[in-house]
């Protein structure tokens, strides 16, 4: 039995841990005007020292997951929003203004996103709950939709404290339960997030799996 979903979405969020009211809301930051670099709705961003944002280079400690992004365009000199950051070398962008970036931040969210191959069966999933993991990429996504298209590389599941992620449960929906196939989907956090005061950087071994 295949799974419907055929692809990922990055990081879709859909809660906080624990029993707190839930917001999914987001905090503005900043892009660089002159930053070329795609960003995918659902993809990974990290903070840079010049107080911008930029897509994860899975070394730096994770910021949040991009949501959205509104500019002033140079020619019609109208506020514009996409919902994903297309590259500076791709808008028109009225340097007056500042590029808003719109991220999902909370250190306790909890976001859904899609493996990118199989885990044999629902009892090998379930092993990997509490485990660390890494992103199989972090900047793929689609320029019609502005979503990311990134997975988690679940063959990469291990007790590794630089992994991106923690896996704290198994998403499941009617139409994506085969664990043998591409499309089942997990619940994780990002693991050591920026604003949570843990470390600046991936990788210390308060953040091991289990």
């Amino acid at each position: 039995m295949a799974n419907n979903l055929a692809g990922g979405y990055g990081l879709r969020p859909i809660g906080i841990t624990g029993a707190g009211a839930n917001t999914t809301g987001t905090t503005q930051y900043e892009i660089a005007n002159d930053y070329t670099t795609a960003i995918y709705q659902g993809g990974i961003v990290i903070p840079l020292a010049g107080g911008t944002i930029a897509i994860s280079d899975q070394a730096v400690a994770p910021l949040g997951v991009f949501y959205g992004v509104e500019f002033v365009d140079s020619g019609t000199k109208k506020t514009t929003w996409k919902n994903y950051w297309p590259g500076s070398n791709n808008v028109s962008v009225d340097t007056n203004y500042p590029v808003k970036a719109f991220v999902f931040d909370n250190p306790m969210q909890l976001y859904t996103v899609v493996a990118d191959g199989t885990n044999t069966d629902r009892a090998t999933a379930l092993a990997d709950v509490f485990a660390n993991c890494d992103m199989a990429s972090v900047n793929n996504g689609s320029t019609n939709t502005g979503q990311s298209t990134d997975m988690i590389d679940i063959s990469t599941a291990a007790t590794t404290a630089g992994l991106d992620l923690r896996i704290v449960g198994l998403y499941e929906d009617e139409g994506n339960v085969d664990y043998s196939a591409l499309g089942h989907q997990y619940i994780v956090r990002l693991n050591a997030p920026f604003n949570s005061g843990f470390a600046a950087a991936v990788g210390t071994a308060a953040n091991t799996g289990i």
